[in-house]
């Protein structure tokens, strides 16, 4: 009767064994599939959010233009000053 009890806790053991690996064989493969697939959402979501940046991004700039435009402007205006500055006669003499 002993024998018979523990060879039904072994085979309920050796049941439990079997089922808990398929389990972990289901896991591997369905994290792996998992990963796969959302690696390539998340390559097709940088593609589709380049492009919408490529599309969107001169409308922003030209939204933006009038509250750049004075620091644009002084920008120039010191370059133009800097540019005529090397440019004169003075900054080059001739020997």
């Amino acid at each position: 009767m002993i024998e018979l009890c523990v060879g039904l806790v072994v085979a309920a053991v050796a049941l439990w064994l079997v089922f808990a690996a398929i389990g972990v064989v289901f896991k591997l493969v369905f994290a792996l599939v998992g990963g796969v697939f959302g690696l390539l959402a998340g390559l097709l979501g940088l593609l589709v959010g380049g492009v919408v940046l490529l599309a969107v991004a001169p409308i922003v700039a030209l939204a933006l233009l009038p509250f750049c435009l004075p620091v644009l402007l002084l920008a120039g205006l010191v370059w133009a000053i800097a540019r005529a500055a090397r440019h004169t006669p003075a900054a080059h003499p001739t020997h």
